[in-house]
C-alpha cells in the first residue's frame, strides 16, 4: 500500500470523506436492528395527545391507589407478623416500584391507544389490558384485605398469565408498548415467587 502525503486541506477533506462512510455504516447497522422509533420523549409536543396520555397514566394510577386501601391497613399488622423469607424486600420498596410499573403501563396504553380504537386489534388489546388491570387491582384485595396467601397465589398465576398475552397483543401493535410492560411481568414474577414462599411459610 502506497502512502501519500497529506496536506492541511488534503487531512480535511479525507477526514471528512472517512467519516461519511463510517456515518452511513453505522446508520446501516442501526437501521439493521430495527429498534422501536416510537420514543415519547423524542415525539415533538405537537404529536402528543395529552388528554390521552393523561387519561391512561392516570387510569393506572388509580389502580394503585385503590389497591393501596387494602394493602396500607394491613401492612403495620398482619403482614407485619407473616414469616417471610429472607428475600423479602422493605415494604417501602412496593410504593417506589408499582407508581413507576404503573407509569410505564400507562404509556404503553397510550401507545396502543393512538393507533386507533376503530382497530379491532387495538380495541382487543386494550380490552386485555383493562382486565389485567383489574387483576392486579383484585389481588391486594384477596392478599391483604382478605388476608389470604393462598387466594392471592391462585390470583397471581392468573394475572401472569393475562399480562403475557398482553404483553404479546400490545407488541404485535406498538413494539414500545410491548417493551414497556416487560419490567411487570418481571416484578410480578418475583411477587409470585414472594407470595408462594410466604403462604408455604405461614400454613
Amino acid at each position: 500500500m502506497v502512502y501519500l502525503p497529506l496536506n492541511g486541506v488534503g487531512r480535511n477533506v479525507s477526514s471528512l470523506f472517512l467519516y461519511f462512510i463510517k456515518g452511513e455504516q453505522i446508520l446501516q447497522r442501526f437501521n439493521a436492528l430495527q429498534i422501536p422509533k416510537e420514543n415519547i420523549l423524542l415525539m415533538p409536543r405537537s404529536q402528543i395527545n395529552w388528554k390521552h396520555l393523561l387519561i391512561s397514566i392516570l387510569l393506572c394510577q388509580f389502580t394503585g391507589v385503590l389497591g393501596a386501601l387494602f394493602t396500607t391497613p394491613a401492612i403495620p399488622t398482619w403482614y407485619t407478623n407473616l414469616v417471610k423469607p429472607s428475600f423479602v424486600p422493605p415494604s417501602w420498596t412496593f410504593s417506589v416500584v408499582w407508581p413507576l410499573l404503573f407509569l410505564l403501563m400507562g404509556i404503553a396504553l397510550y401507545l396502543v391507544w393512538e393507533k386507533g380504537l376503530e382497530k379491532a386489534e387495538v380495541r382487543k388489546a386494550m380490552g386485555v389490558f383493562g382486565v389485567q388491570l383489574f387483576l392486579n387491582f383484585l389481588w391486594s384485595v384477596l392478599f391483604f384485605g382478605l388476608r389470604s396467601p393462598l387466594y392471592g397465589l391462585v390470583e397471581i398465576v392468573g394475572l401472569w398469565i393475562i399480562i403475557l398475552v398482553n404483553i404479546w397483543l400490545f407488541y404485535r401493535i406498538s413494539r414500545t408498548a410491548g417493551l414497556l410492560l416487560v419490567p411487570y411481568i418481571l416484578w410480578v414474577s418475583f411477587a409470585t415467587v414472594l407470595n408462594y414462599t410466604i403462604w408455604v411459610l405461614n400454613v
